[in-house]
């Protein structure tokens, strides 16, 4: 499906190629064995926080199957429209669970004064922020899906502006866990917990790290996509959308698989949550300060 210019030039293309059925069905049974995996290890563990995260992946193999279809026929909306969406927002979703491990790795070792951000609104800042980024991701979308020029271009400013968001907010959580980690590593010798835990949390955090960079490479990738327009470099090489797209995300499911925080936080999780719950609403909380980190 096309749409012309009023100049008689071809602007807007579903795709600018031949989608690959051998890379769409390679990845939707890449992210269906992941998100497998997930579901066994969230099963075992109780880390009920990391559904999100199952449902993202779903998303990804979901849109990669649309892809299928695309194959056989390129100028059919639907698969277009589903692809396009749930590949699109899918990441938030992760983004979602690795927010909300934060605060319970802080709760886990009983180490709320070495976060700049007060646990009690930790998450909910974090989230409200993916919230956000997602419904603009999804309205963007949509928008795009309806086939018109300014439809296309109206989309495409939203989800460059959802993406923008999800940068932002990826940027400062970054920022609040490595000098979250920081502290409590200056202040190793003063916490009390086993050295099982000790590395085990810290595992977690690499982990989060490692899936933060990921989704921070995916989504600079897809506003450049975006910014350049139907017509770009990017949207003609669908190797591309492969390299910094599907590989990263499935490294990120992969990563957190392996290094799963379960593995750390464990089957009493649902006592974690009722702490940050209670912590959300106890407005006398005030976690002392360590002097070993300054004001």
């Amino acid at each position: 499906m096309t749409t012309s210019s009023s100049d008689g030039g071809i602007d807007f293309a579903l795709y600018r190629y031949t989608p690959s059925i051998v890379a769409a069905v390679i990845f939707a049974v890449i992210f269906l064995i992941i998100t497998i995996l997930h579901g066994i290890r969230l099963w075992r563990h109780r880390t009920y926080f990391f559904v999100p995260f199952i449902i993202g992946l779903l998303f990804e193999c979901a849109g990669y199957i649309a892809r299928i279809f695309s194959h056989f026929d390129t100028k059919a909306l639907g698969p277009y429209i589903v692809q396009t969406m749930l590949i699109l927002v899918a990441p938030p979703l992760f983004a979602a669970s690795i927010y909300m491990t934060l605060g319970r790795v802080i709760v886990a070792l009983n180490c709320h004064q070495f976060s700049i951000v007060p646990v009690r609104f930790l998450t909910k800042i974090f989230v409200i922020g993916d919230v956000i980024s997602f419904l603009l991701q999804c309205g963007g979308g949509g928008y795009m899906a309806a086939g018109t020029i300014s439809a296309m271009n109206m989309g495409a400013n939203i989800v460059i502006g959802g993406l923008a968001i999800q940068l932002l907010f990826f940027g400062f959580f970054v920022v609040v866990s490595a000098v979250f980690h920081w502290r409590v590593k200056l202040n190793s010798l003063n916490i009390s917990h086993s050295s099982e835990h000790s590395k085990k949390w810290e595992s977690i955090m690499w982990a989060l790290y490692a899936a933060c960079f990921l989704i921070l490479v995916r989504s600079i990738f897809r506003v450049a996509e975006f910014v350049e327009g139907n017509d770009g470099f990017i949207m003609k090489r669908e190797y591309l959308l492969y390299i910094f797209d599907a590989c990263l995300m499935a490294l990120t499911g992969i990563v957190l698989a392996i290094i799963y925080p379960g593995s750390f936080l464990g089957r009493d999780g649902s006592k974690r949550d009722s702490e940050l719950q209670l912590m959300s609403t106890d407005e006398d909380y005030r976690p002392q300060r360590s002097k070993a980190y300054g004001p």
